[in-house]
């Protein structure tokens, strides 16, 4: 069983970059007026390879999955919260339910190892590696066939789904721990940078999180390459989430990233093939500690800054809407001409 990384293209096209930087500058509006909206509209004219871009189908996936190393009381919830907040998913509850329904977005979520068992029902794509990872502060949190399998899931599950885009969102108690051992290991900022509150953790609480990190940093300390350390570290929903990105974008879906784990499942793609940054769209800089460190390294910029550390895709359904405005200003804004609107005089 070997996962296979596709090959992308680059799509850095100087023929359509300048057909769409000429479509938007020549709407009725001076040049550069809609800042931000227009290098979204840019981006995602060349990620769909067209001057008109349209969005089909959109699918918001929650990678859910169990930590092993939750077991050392690095976050201020149980493991089971995972499972449960799974069923919340499901029946509607959760903020991503919510947001999801407002804005029409498919939700599907993916059991790539929680440590429960789900009756089969709609919404819920079963792709369960095993019953959470490892404890990492003992062992690797997978095998490299674990690892292998959840990276293949990822690519199977993105295939069996429609549309032209995927949001990424997650569910993980202990995930923020595993996010920023990746970050720490694959970027060389400092551990102690690297780690936030997660789901709530006060002072002593980070503090004691930073002190199992740096154990688990240490006793790994030979896995410097991504897949390793991803093997090392966790978790199956991050590992399912990079299978996902790669056939994402080797399938020319814009790819809307979340906040900091879904981040570091992109940092890991981007280490292997940096050629992913160019599908990504980033959603929002969270308050969780590492993102702002990640996206800097990533050399993204987010949409939003509204201090969210929820997950689940909160974040990308909320900055859904600014990806439809941006493909309607390029399909149904006036030009100078057909508005019969003067230019400014030069």
């Amino acid at each position: 069983m070997n996962f296979i990384q596709p090959k992308l293209q680059d799509l850095k096209q100087p023929a359509l970059f300048a057909q769409l930087q000429h479509k938007l500058n020549n709407k009725t509006k001076p040049v550069g007026s809609m800042g931000a909206l227009e290098t979204l509209a840019q981006q995602l004219g060349l990620i769909l390879q067209t001057e008109s871009p349209l969005l089909q189908a959109p699918q918001l996936v929650v990678f859910a999955a169990d930590h092993g190393l939750a077991k050392q009381g690095v976050s201020a919830y149980p493991s089971d919260v995972t499972w449960q907040m799974v069923n919340n998913f499901l029946a509607g509850g959760a903020a991503v339910s919510v947001l999801a329904r407002q804005h029409g977005l498919t939700l599907t979520i993916a059991d790539c190892g929680v440590r429960h068992t789900f009756e089969p029902q709609q919404g819920l794509y079963a792709c369960k590696v095993a019953y959470g990872t490892a404890d990492s502060s003992q062992q690797a949190a997978m095998s490299a066939g674990q690892c292998a399998q959840a990276l293949l899931n990822g690519q199977d599950l993105v295939k069996s789904l429609p549309g032209n885009v995927l949001l990424l969102g997650e569910m993980g108690i202990g995930n923020t721990s595993a996010a920023s051992l990746l970050l720490a290991r694959l970027t060389g900022l400092p551990l102690e940078q690297c780690v936030g509150a997660g789901t709530g953790l006060d002072q002593q609480g980070i503090q004691h999180k930073t002190k199992v990190l740096q154990q688990v940093f240490a006793l790994h300390a030979h896995a410097q390459e991504p897949l390793q350390a991803l093997a090392a570290f966790g978790g199956f929903e991050i590992a399912t989430m990079v299978g996902a990105i790669f056939e994402a974008a080797a399938s020319h879906r814009v790819i809307v990233v979340d906040g900091f784990i879904t981040s570091a499942a992109v940092l890991v793609a981007s280490k292997l093939e940096p050629l992913v940054l160019q599908r990504c769209i980033f959603a929002h800089s969270s308050d969780e500690r590492g993102h702002a460190l990640l996206l800097e390294r990533l050399h993204a910029k987010a949409l939003l800054h509204l201090q969210l550390r929820l997950g689940e895709g909160s974040g990308a359904a909320l900055a859904w809407p600014l990806l439809v405005s941006a493909c309607n200003v390029l399909s149904q804004m006036a030009s100078f001409a057909s508005a019969g609107v003067s230019r400014v005089s030069s």
